[in-house]
């Protein structure tokens, strides 16, 4: 997986990008996005909050957040399948159930789905 890290600093500013989130692109910026919470909530605070998120190698204790789909990691993510198929009594579903990354409304989408497969299995015996 690759991971994040997070740098917050307060600012004596009321705005400071004017938006929730604005995502960077440019290879020479090292940070991939800034998050000002505000915006969020509707904020008229004297001050802000910003989030600087930045790429990180992911290591033990880190949280996993981006899968790396290369072929060691799919066979590996291939084997993990076959085992949790053979638990009935876990419902295996997210970014790490499925080693793919997911946008919110898609990880809402994918929870309905799987949750209605679960009823109708219970509906038909």
């Amino acid at each position: 997986y690759r991971s994040l890290r997070f740098e917050h600093e307060v600012l004596d500013e009321e705005n400071y990008q004017g938006n929730a989130v604005v995502n960077y692109t440019e290879r020479e910026i090292p940070y991939t996005r800034i998050i000002e919470h505000k915006h969020f909530e509707y904020g008229t605070q004297d001050k802000t909050v910003i989030t600087r998120e930045y790429p990180a190698d992911w290591k033990r204790g880190d949280e996993p957040y981006y899968p790396i789909n290369d072929e060691r990691n799919n066979a590996m993510f291939a084997k993990y399948q076959e085992e949790a198929a053979q638990n009935d009594k876990v419902i295996f579903c997210g970014r790490l159930a499925d080693y793919k990354y997911y946008d919110m409304h898609v990880v809402i989408e994918r929870a309905l789905h799987v949750v209605e497969e679960e009823f109708n299995k219970d509906n038909e015996g």
